[in-house]
């Protein structure tokens, strides 16, 4: 069935701002009526101007994905009929497989939150895509030239940009990010759909907003310290050392929308399997996709007290996803490393099971 209309678009922006007001990873309720949040409401602003942050506001604005500004932006087909898995699969520690991307460049810009409108966001380091801008759409992401090391992911990829004072510290290299099964049952995991796009965290959340995220994982990290919820005031002054963070997203999706106007409400995070540890797609949210994990290294160390992030103190950090994959490949991907229960890298080759083979070739595209 074919959800679509703004009646029906009301009343789940309705249901979706009404448990959105209940979660600890949500928008104030000042940005869900449009209102701009105070621009100084976590520190300093980035350097050159103001940050103004992100009003995460039901979209008014069209943009080629979705021409009525609605915010909604259907799947097509949609995926309906499908039941969350409470299967017990075979026992596999790992799941995953990795998407190398370096960074791109920054910009003021985010075509999920202010499409066709360049330079409202605060300052982003892009990695992936080396086209996105505040005017990118799945079409002209999709085929485009990337960082990545699968030339297959057009993927879009942005968090906000770090700044030591007035310079900004960009990531130097690939940067692990991880695509991984966030259900117990690793084999219900399928491909993103062409297109799908969200925000993970919140650019005005609280330190103990931040801290309790589903997504959290160590918090900011650099040298033995860890579980961090903002950035630490010092980190060891030597070669190895990095700040490094790790979240991760949503992996479970109605199955109806690629974005909702909240840019979250699409997805979910998994649930307990009641009287058991294991985790399942909510039925809210059924349809089972790849987990993502950022794992971000900056190189910075030593007298920290002067970073910060153009969104604000620590506990702001987010980050962005745009779905442009070419589809053959992410499912190859997916198939073999996450329903395989195999620990990939960006090539889909486990180096504990090698006897599996791999996926892509020395060039990382499918032979």
């Amino acid at each position: 069935m074919r959800i679509r209309g703004r009646t029906m678009s009301a009343l789940l922006l309705a249901a979706a701002l009404g448990v959105s007001a209940l979660t600890v990873d949500t928008y104030t309720a000042a940005t869900a009526h449009g209102e701009t949040a105070p621009a100084a409401a976590h520190g300093a602003h980035a350097a050159g101007g103001a940050a103004t942050g992100h009003v995460m506001a039901a979209s008014t604005q069209a943009s080629g994905d979705d021409a009525d500004g609605d915010g909604y932006i259907p799947a097509v087909p949609q995926v309906t009929g499908v039941t969350p898995s409470t299967a017990t699969p075979p026992p596999a520690y790992h799941h995953e497989f990795q998407a190398g991307c370096a960074v791109t460049h920054t910009a003021p810009d985010d075509p999920i939150v202010y499409p066709g409108q360049f330079g409202r966001s605060h300052d982003h380091t892009f990695m992936g895509n080396t086209s996105t801008n505040a005017a990118s759409t799945t079409g002209s992401l999709y085929g485009g030239s990337t960082t990545c090391k699968a030339p297959a992911d057009a993927s879009a990829y942005w968090m906000p940009s770090l700044y030591k004072g007035d310079q900004k510290i960009l990531p130097v290299g690939p940067q692990v990010i991880y695509y991984k099964a966030g259900v117990t049952d690793y084999r219900s995991v399928r491909p993103f759909p062409k297109g799908l796009r969200f925000v993970v965290g919140n650019p005005m959340q609280s330190a103990e907003e931040f801290r309790a995220h589903k997504g959290f994982v160590e918090g900011w990290e650099c040298g033995d310290s860890f579980f961090n919820t903002d950035i630490p005031a010092s980190c060891p002054s030597r070669p190895d050392v990095q700040l490094n963070l790790r979240m991760q997203a949503p992996s479970c999706w109605n199955g109806l929308y690629l974005d909702t106007p909240d840019h979250k409400s699409h997805m979910a995070y998994p649930v307990v399997k009641p009287g058991t540890n294991d985790n399942m797609c909510p039925a809210s949210h059924p349809v089972a996709l790849p987990m993502i994990e950022f794992k971000m290294a900056w190189p910075v160390n030593g007298d920290m007290s002067q970073v910060r992030l153009a969104s604000g103190r620590g506990y702001s950090f987010h980050y962005d996803f745009f779905n442009a994959w070419e589809e053959r490949t992410l499912k190859a991907l997916v198939d073999h490393c996450i329903v395989g229960g195999l620990q990939c890298d960006t090539r889909g080759f486990d180096l504990y099971r090698p006897e599996r083979g791999v996926v892509l070739d020395e060039n990382h595209r499918l032979p």
